[in-house]
Parts: structure tokens; sequence; C-alpha cells
């Protein structure tokens, strides 16, 4: 699975073979390695809140996407789904501006996953951080051939 995502380094999710709401969200892998990932992603107008900054949604599915490719990593029997998600929001990020989102897997169990995922804006500032547990459904893991 490591191999499968590098060859989509520097892509953005709309031409490669994901999920309908990556593909929307549309960000651009910037690094893979086993159990840790980066992505890059223009905040959109339709991403944002009636303030115009990014909605706390979007920031939430944001690093909860990320966590759930970093865990595909691992090329796991099953498939893992969010069980919880924990956001901070901590500064906010304007239409136009480019936000990178980082994850890492902290302890991948047999059951359970726990990960952490981060929101920065291009000069370093945290925007929101994540931490969530993945479970473990039983079903059989779904591959890009099927979306």
């Amino acid at each position: 699975m490591l191999e499968y995502f590098r060859q989509y380094i520097g892509r953005p999710a709309s031409e490669i073979p994901v999920p309908p709401f990556t593909q929307w969200l549309n960000g651009t892998l910037r690094m893979v390695e086993q159990g840790e990932m980066e992505a890059e992603f223009i905040v959109r107008k339709e991403m944002t809140n009636p303030a115009g900054m990014l909605h706390g949604g979007i920031h939430s599915a944001i690093l909860d996407d990320i966590v759930g490719m970093t865990v595909a990593l691992y090329g796991l029997e099953n498939l893992y789904v969010s069980v919880n998600l924990s956001v901070d929001f901590l500064a906010p990020a304007k239409v136009g501006e480019k936000v990178i989102a980082r994850s890492k897997v902290t302890r991948a169990g047999k059951t359970i996953v726990n990960a952490v995922a981060e929101l920065y804006n291009e000069s370093g500032t945290l925007l929101s951080r994540a931490t969530t547990n993945m479970a473990n459904t039983g079903l059989p893991a779904i591959r890009s051939q099927q979306f």
C-alpha cells in the first residue's frame, strides 16, 4: 500500500481513485511513509463558515480523512472506521489559503488504531489538532478499485 499511495504524490485527489468525498476535499499528497502522511489543501469558498473561515466540519473532515488514508497504508485485511474524533480548533484559515494536514499512527493494534492529525497553514501556525481511534469492523478492507 505504501508504494501504491506514493505513486500519487503531487497529484490532486480529484485525479486519483479515492472516495467521492476525498475527491471533493481535493488534497494533494506531499509525503507518504509507513504510519505517516502529509497532504495540502486549498481552502475554497464552499469550505467556509458564514465568517469566511474554514468551517470546523471541514477541519474535522480533512483530519479524519488523512488518518483513514494513513491507516490504509498498513494494508490491513479488515476495514477500520473512526469510533471517535476529538478536534481542537486553534486558529482560522481563509479562502485561498493553503493548509497542510499531517497524520501519524501512534499505536496500531489488531482491534483499535490510535492516531493524531494536525492542520497547519503555510507559515506553520497550528490550526487544529485531532486525536482519534479507529476500530476493526471485521469487514474486508475496501480497495481503490472499488470506488
